[in-house]
């Protein structure tokens, strides 16, 4: 199937819904999903972004600025996953419990504006990767509409790049409570010690970083090309500092650099819940 085809594919999907609710984090996929939503449902769409301790404000601000740019309705709602156990517990199917709290609020909000389809911005790509929070969706009745259309990830970004949305070379994300390792208690004070020392290599202009909370430690994983940035110009002492300031103890580099889902390499994904 051609690009064309799955785009073709993909609106022809959407228009059948008549109207959505979007959930929507600023992320490509999400974004693809909600501008061919407006595209093709004149308008019929509402965005909807959560907001909660684990998601990083400049995310929020970013999501608010695209809808805006889009001329999109956009609602922030409040998510409390901070007060399930389950997810404080921090198994390795925390997720499900997050997007568990996440559609029942969007459900919620589709209940308000008479709308009955919810979409998610699940890729083909992601049925491959450890995401208990599809099994949620599933339970929820979600549409995934990028799967339905058999759309993996670079198509994302391809026909993202077609549409003009500025964010198709935007990189992949996840929770701040993703940053913990899996059986670590989740507390909002490990989430904000995250998202401030992200922070600050954001803010050095790292395009990049993941700050793994370990206890006292930090372990900072960069892009393998940015690493050297790092080491010049006292810039390795001067954010190490910053991160000892924030309440890490200790700060080490991971030499083999960024990369996406590094925590579940030590799962046993034939054994775990989804």
């Amino acid at each position: 199937m051609t690009l064309k085809d799955k785009r073709l594919n993909l609106e022809s999907r959407i228009f059948k819904l008549e109207s959505a609710v979007v959930a929507f984090s600023g992320g490509i996929d999400s974004t693809l999903v909600l501008a061919v939503a407006n595209k093709v449902l004149s308008g019929r769409v509402l965005a909807v972004t959560a907001k909660s301790d684990s998601v990083p404000e400049r995310e929020l601000h970013a999501a608010q600025e695209l809808t805006q740019a889009l001329g999109i309705n956009h609602k922030i709602i409040r998510t409390e996953e901070m007060s399930s156990p389950e997810y404080l517990k921090n198994p390795a199917n925390r997720c499900y419990y997050c997007k568990s709290e996440l559609y029942a609020k969007l459900a919620i909000v589709s209940s308000q504006y008479k709308i009955t389809n919810i979409l998610n911005g699940i890729n083909l790509d992601d049925l491959g990767d450890h995401r208990p929070g599809i099994t949620a969706a599933k339970e929820a009745g979600i549409v995934s509409p990028l799967v339905e259309s058999q759309l993996n990830k670079q198509d994302v970004r391809n026909l993202a790049r077609e549409m003009g949305l500025s964010n198709w070379k935007k990189p992949a994300l996840a929770c701040l409570s993703s940053r913990i390792p899996y059986g670590q208690p989740v507390t909002t004070k490990k989430l904000s010690m995250i998202d401030e020392a992200e922070e600050v290599f954001l803010a050095e202009g790292f395009k990049e970083v993941r700050v793994r909370h370990y206890g006292n430690m930090a372990r900072i994983e960069l892009l393998k090309t940015e690493i050297p940035s790092l080491m010049k110009n006292g810039l390795y002492e001067k954010t190490i500092n910053r991160l000892k300031k924030i309440g890490f103890q200790k700060v080490t580099i991971d030499p083999e650099g960024y990369r996406s889902g590094n925590l579940n390499e030590a799962l046993d994904l034939n054994s775990q819940p989804t």
